[in-house]
């Protein structure tokens, strides 16, 4: 059975189980007799988020409701009664273990290569809200502005080849983040490779993935490592192994974890296209089998994780909450993540073909047209009774509709854009879909 076929008819198992409802919902007194919002349905509702209120979002979909009508007090009461797990355990059984079941996915020299990465995630400052995740300062200092904001941490275990977050967790504002990538290592594998930013080369997480055998490229920042400062001047070697011991402030930390006291590292030096130099640290360290000059394209997929948070937060605006407590923030947050997983594995295939379209760069689904699609189709996909393949089949046509260019080798610097900027963005020039 293909991906896509499994993936959704998971999806509508787990969703029309008795036993799903009865780990997901607060009270074995709710979801229990038939009304206009049984369990399956507000599952749904709730994975087709988007930026129009609430009402209007129920008032389009009173034909799916059988011409009934229902109130946004409605959903509000019954979300209250949902636990956000229900879509921790959708991505988990019906993304992650459908793309990983039969052993035919993207790897880079026999290794799933995850990302991992934390992005801060604006909430409403609401005080139930605050209360769970806390506040981060900020100020202003052209306008003289202070003030504090409700935020949250999230951080992600992702798949940067296949497109899919094998774990999330959405922490507070001041968790660190080495200890929520720590959170996520259970979800790997001893074969993995994982890619950290220049925020987690810290000797305990190195040491924590020594022992469990996990194997890592990570950027050292200039205040890392003494071995990285050196080669960041760009003399000496490009590849160098070397012992690295635990800094005397960190042993008690190290032994009350029975974590190694030294590990053997090899730190690798990239030249970037600008003539900056980067300083990796691995554990891949076999010269002959990793080259040095496989390790700027190798970090370079770290990349794959921004572009999910991009996705997240830009395209299904995950930042516009449809809630303003904490369970309706994890609602809609692991809700996001197993959108985006579950449109990974719809589109695919259709990714495949436009890819091996003759054209002057290749061909991407647009995911403006892809999510529109999807969350349209919710109802049908997930909970009605029409055949998967036809509602797929319908999906696919669509998929195909105003796909969008690759240009893999074009570089797009960086820029800092003021408020005034983003505003008009926002107002003018983004085009929503959905």
């Amino acid at each position: 059975m293909c991906l896509k076929k499994q993936s959704v008819e998971a999806s509508q198992d787990l969703i029309s189980d008795a036993e799903f409802k009865n780990r997901h919902r607060k009270s074995v007194k709710v979801f229990v007799r038939t009304r206009k919002l049984p369990f399956g349905r507000l599952i749904v509702l709730i994975l087709q988020k988007g930026l129009k209120s609430l009402q209007l979002r129920i008032n389009e979909l009173t034909s799916l409701l059988g011409g009934e009508t229902l109130t946004n007090s409605a959903l509000t009461q019954a979300r209250a009664n949902l636990k956000h797990t229900a879509f921790i355990e959708l991505n988990r059984k019906a993304v992650v273990d459908v793309m990983y079941g039969d052993d035919d996915y993207k790897r880079y020299k026999d290794m799933r290569v995850l990302g991992i990465d934390g992005s801060k995630i604006l909430l409403p400052s609401t005080p139930d809200i605050i209360n769970a995740f806390g506040q981060i300062s900020y100020s202003n200092d052209q306008d003289g502005v202070e003030g504090q904001h409700a935020y949250g941490l999230a951080s992600a275990l992702y798949d940067v080849l296949n497109h899919v977050a094998v774990d999330s967790f959405l922490g507070k504002a001041k968790d660190y983040e080495v200890n929520l990538a720590i959170q996520h290592l259970d979800w790997t594998r001893e074969n993995d490779l994982l890619i950290c930013d220049r925020n987690y080369p810290s000797y305990y997480f190195l040491s924590y993935l020594s022992k469990i055998k996990r194997h890592f490229v990570i950027r050292c920042s200039a205040s890392s490592f003494q071995e990285a400062r050196d080669m960041l001047t760009g003399e000496g070697a490009e590849s160098r192994l070397t012992m690295i011991a635990c800094p005397p402030q960190k042993r008690a930390l190290i032994q009350s974890q029975a974590l190694p006291e030294s590990i053997t590292v090899r730190f690798v030096r990239v030249q970037l296209e600008t003539g900056e130099y980067e300083v990796l640290v691995t554990s891949l360290l076999d010269d002959s089998v990793f080259p040095t000059t496989d390790f700027l394209g190798l970090y370079h997929l770290r990349w794959g994780v921004e572009g999910f948070y991009g996705i997240l937060k830009t395209r299904l605006h995950l930042e516009n909450f449809s809630g303003k407590t904490a369970e309706s923030i994890y609602q809609d947050f692991y809700s996001t993540v197993y959108l985006s997983g579950l449109e990974s594995i719809l589109t695919a295939d259709t990714n495949e073909r436009l890819s091996q379209k003759m054209t002057q760069h290749p061909q991407q689904v647009n995911h403006a047209v892809s999510f529109n699609a999807i969350k349209n189709q919710a109802f049908n996909l997930l909970l009605s009774n029409q055949p998967s393949e036809t509602v797929i089949a319908g999906l696919e046509k669509l998929f195909l509709t105003n796909p969008v260019s690759k240009r893999v080798d074009r570089k797009v610097p960086r820029q800092k854009r003021s408020a005034r900027h983003l505003i008009n963005f926002l107002k003018r020039n983004i085009k929503i879909c959905f």
